[in-house]
Formats: C-alpha cells, sequence, structure tokens
C-alpha cells in the first residue's frame, strides 16, 4: 500500500487508545463490523446484517427488501427498532491482566475457570456504565496470559439510508457469502444520530449525526 502511495502512519492506522483509523471501524448490533465512511456518520455494513431492519421498515405498499430502498434527504431516513438496533464504538482499551491473574493464584482446574469467570464478570460491571451507555468486555488472550478490556460506548439511535434490492443484495444465497469472486451487491447503509460532542443518546429528531 505505501507502494501505491499510502502516507499514514503505523499509529494514524492503529494506536491502542489514540485516535487512529481503527475508531472507524463499529460493530454493528452485537454481531456484525461496519465502517463509518463520512463526519456525518454514515455507515455501510453487509446487506444480511441490515436485512431484518429493511424488512421491518417495509409494508405492502412500499416493500423496501424487495425493490431497495434509498433515502434522498436525512429527512427521508427510516429509524431503526431503538429496542434492538445499535452501533458500538470503541472506546478505550485497558490492561486489566495483573488484576485478574492476582485473583487466580493457587488455583487450577474448575475452581480456576469458576474463579475466573466471576472476576471478569465483576470487572465488566465495575467499568460498564449504563446511564453513559458504556459496555465493557473483558477478553482473555494468549491462552488467558493477557487479560484485556474493551469499554465500548453504545449508540441506539440509528437509521436506514441505504439498500440494493434483496435480488442483488442477497444474491447467490448465503453460499455466496464465503464464495470468491463475490458476485452479491453485499452492502447497506445506516446513518448513527448522537447528541452534542458526539456522545450517545436516545432516538431524537433533533440530534444530529
Amino acid at each position: 500500500m505505501v507502494k501505491k502511495g499510502l502516507k499514514l502512519t503505523r499509529e494514524q492506522l492503529f494506536s491502542l487508545n489514540k485516535a487512529s483509523l481503527k475508531d472507524a471501524i463499529v460493530i454493528f448490533n452485537g454481531g456484525c463490523t461496519g465502517e463509518i465512511v463520512s463526519p456525518q456518520g454514515l455507515i455501510f455494513t453487509n446487506h444480511h446484517c441490515g436485512y431484518s431492519v429493511i424488512a421491518g421498515a417495509s409494508t405492502v405498499e412500499h416493500n423496501y427488501l424487495q425493490n431497495g430502498f434509498y433515502a434522498k434527504s436525512m429527512a427521508e431516513e427510516i429509524p431503526g427498532n431503538t429496542q434492538s438496533l445499535y452501533v458500538e464504538f470503541l472506546t478505550r482499551i485497558e490492561d486489566v491482566t495483573k488484576l485478574v491473574l492476582d485473583s487466580l493464584q493457587g488455583l487450577t482446574g474448575q475452581e480456576r475457570a469458576t474463579r475466573q469467570a466471576q472476576v471478569l464478570s465483576a470487572i465488566n460491571a465495575k467499568m460498564s456504565d449504563p446511564a453513559k451507555h458504556l459496555r465493557a468486555s473483558v477478553s482473555p488472550l494468549f491462552k488467558g496470559n493477557q487479560f484485556l478490556a474493551f469499554v465500548y460506548t453504545r449508540y441506539t439511535d440509528v437509521r436506514l439510508v441505504g439498500a440494493p434490492p434483496e435480488a442483488l443484495g442477497k444474491f447467490g444465497g448465503d453460499t455466496d457469502n464465503w464464495e470468491w469472486p463475490r458476485h452479491t451487491i453485499d452492502y447497506s447503509i445506516f446513518r448513527v444520530y448522537g447528541a452534542a460532542h458526539g456522545s450517545a443518546a436516545d432516538f431524537s429528531q433533533t440530534i444530529s449525526p
């Protein structure tokens, strides 16, 4: 990529707790990835990731799943289900290895596994803050020799912006999702909204992308 003209440094691509390109990658609705592609919060994800939202927004008169949908303005964007649809941004990463391993000293087997689960659950609870839309998740790495706490900010005001017709977005069925070359138009477009200064907020017609 450098030979092709890439001028970003390694720190600009990835910095553990400083702004970098990694921050453009989001967790979309818990099980998918997405990419922020504009300063106005536009997100691209896979078609199957947005499938249920597209289907839920469809009606007999407006079958967006079958015919596709593209908002011509922000006012035409369709709010997702605020009870379930969300996007999470990685806020920070904290090394909690010492805290975890100190709690496991002298333990082996099932006793160690049980204690580890309890410790991770306690750390997650302590570092999470629903009032601030923060969720923590500790992950064991290198076969349990390192533990990192990933803290995410959850945004629940996510709106459908566009999607191709199902015949194109799901062409080939799920099998095509694992084949190369790909012939499906596998994308759907959303926009995430937040309060002032980019903080998370509940759905509102007055907040900004």
